[in-house]
């Protein structure tokens, strides 16, 4: 795959003159770490001087099984990251399974909290609670000075709202487009049994499940056997959240007859989970689902043995970049001559989910962080991390080893064929936040688009005229029911939702089950958030 990128000199001319001059070298060394919540680089506390090398304690989330920041190259390229941001390190990844368990237990023992802690999704309960608490850095202080932070004080006022509890700034988001969501799907596939959406984007529910049918058990892959499966399907529910949009319905709460209510007081939540469960029911998701691991979730499409993918559209391109990349990959191709293809929907019936503008977020322990030499330091490095150079190193690893140029001045990638190569940075995409925007960052690091990020982009473009935008999510934050419970009684209704689409409970238990959830406090949430709403009609 290709990307335009410029000269390593000229990185450093464009950041001399923006005033994000490279930091000085250190002598300190890290190493990256093989298992699953141990740490990399150096131990030790900050120091107490913004002149000096402090090191930052920073638990970062593991989506790679312990596979980070390993191999021969590690250690130089964690290397290159202290030394550019001019602080070393402390690295501690935490499986993304039991990332909200670990962060409890770091809550419930403040002074054993990281510097800078990474949290999934967005801010909601026990985060809001421990905020009220006093457990974060108050960022406003902060993060608006465009000298010191040239890339984080450019974060998106909208965003920060969504980040802010009771007027206090408490995290740094990591932005995400608006649009991302959507459907993919593998074009070879499709066009062999006539199952192509409509290029017009006019493709319905029924459209989906006709594909899904066809994928399952119209041999998409011509070997003859009853091998494959319409969609990918784990233990993360999130595409059942996309594909309620298709019926109507909001992202996690919707504005009905003047009021914000969640989703499943909608007639159209019903609709959707019907739809699930005759997917589930017919064989055309699997039926382990409940028990698939996150970590694996592209594998299915990767290995051809399904071929629709329904979550972020990046994902979507990433496996059709793993089709093109991967010159050995022969399973399930309808023609051998060729690689297999992906497209990059987005919406189905002229809806989608939208994101909230970020997906994850950093926050600053106000008890390890007690100093504004610790603040400065540790918001010095997530600033600095958006800068070109670290995008490119974070993401593609070094020049000559992992990514060279060709004769056009095209950063091409070298290691896509070498897992313990592409192991050397493997994760340090975790303590990205993409600040000013994910937009901005992009252009940062492609200045010429390939097919396969035009494809995206089009996607993304295209998704966000149709992304159903969570209407109480500010509201939710500031809700003191929410952030009490509320998060917990999300996970309830989610898994009774479920529990009915695997047929674990008849639909009167499902009904009755959201029906006590009410009951057990979200009457008070829906109050709360309304409250608010109303007050800024």
């Amino acid at each position: 795959m290709f990307f335009k990128a410029i000269s390593r000199r000229d990185f450093m001319k464009g950041m001399m003159v923006g005033g994000v001059a490279a930091a000085s070298a250190g002598v300190l060394t890290a190493c990256g770490s093989s298992s699953s919540e141990s740490a990399s680089g150096n131990s030790g506390s900050g120091s107490e001087s913004t002149a000096g090398r402090q090191t930052i304690t920073w638990s970062v989330i593991d989506q790679n099984a312990g596979n980070n920041n390993v191999g021969d190259y590690a250690e130089e390229i964690m290397q290159d990251i202290q030394d550019y941001v001019g602080h070393d390190l402390e690295l501690t990844w935490v499986s993304n399974d039991a990332l909200t368990e670990k962060n409890s237990l770091y809550m419930a023992s403040p002074k054993t909290m990281p510097q800078i802690m990474s949290w999934g999704g967005t801010v909601t309960g026990d985060v809001v609670s421990a905020a009220n608490n006093g457990a974060f850095v108050d960022l406003n202080n902060y993060v608006w000075d465009e000298t010191k932070y040239p890339n984080l004080s450019q974060m998106a006022q909208s965003v920060a709202d969504n980040l802010t509890v009771n007027g206090q700034l408490i995290a740094i988001p990591r932005t995400r487009v608006v649009g991302r969501y959507g459907l993919s799907y593998r074009q070879d596939w499709a066009e062999k049994l006539g199952v192509e959406l409509p290029d017009d984007g006019s493709a319905t529910p029924d459209d989906v499940y006709a594909m899904l049918e066809a994928f399952t058990n119209e041999d998409p892959d011509g070997n003859g056997s009853n091998d494959t499966i319409g969609m990918e399907m784990t233990s993360y529910t999130g595409p059942f959240d996309i594909i309620q949009t298709w019926f109507g319905c909001g992202n996690g709460w919707a504005e009905v007859d003047g009021q914000l209510v969640p989703v499943w007081m909608q007639d159209e939540y019903f609709e959707a989970v019907e739809y699930m469960k005759k997917i589930f029911e017919n064989g055309l998701m699997p039926a382990d689902f409940v028990d698939r691991p996150t970590d694996s979730w592209s594998d299915g499409c990767k290995k051809g043995d399904n071929g629709v993918f329904i979550d972020v559209l990046d994902s979507g391109k990433r496996i059709w970049q793993y089709f093109a990349a991967d010159d050995t990959w022969t399973a399930s191709v309808v023609n051998p001559e060729e690689n297999a293809t992906m497209v990059l929907y987005g919406a189905v019936n002229g809806h989608t989910l939208a994101t909230a503008g970020y997906n994850g977020f950093f926050t600053l322990s106000a008890t390890t962080c007690d100093t504004d030499e610790k603040i400065e330091a540790a918001l010095t490095v997530l600033d600095k991390l958006n800068d070109a150079e670290m995008l490119i190193i974070t993401q593609y690893g070094l020049e000559g080893v992992n990514w060279e140029y060709d004769e056009n001045g095209y950063l091409v990638d070298t290691d896509t064929e070498n897992d313990s190569l592409a192991g050397n940075y493997k994760g340090l995409n975790q303590l990205l936040a993409f600040l000013p925007s994910t937009e901005e960052t992009t252009a940062r690091v492609n200045a010429y688009t390939d097919e396969f990020n035009q494809a995206q982009n089009d996607a993304y473009e295209a998704a966000l005229a149709y992304a159903e935008i969570d209407p109480a999510l500010s509201y939710k934050v500031n809700s003191s029911a929410y952030s009490e419970n509320g998060a917990t009684l999300d996970s309830e209704a989610s898994t009774l939702r479920t529990q009915y689409i695997c047929g674990a409970i008849s639909l009167d238990d499902f009904k009755s089950g959201l029906d006590n959830i009410r009951t057990k406090g979200y009457d008070t949430i829906i109050e709360e958030v309304n409250s608010q709403y109303q007050a800024n009609q």
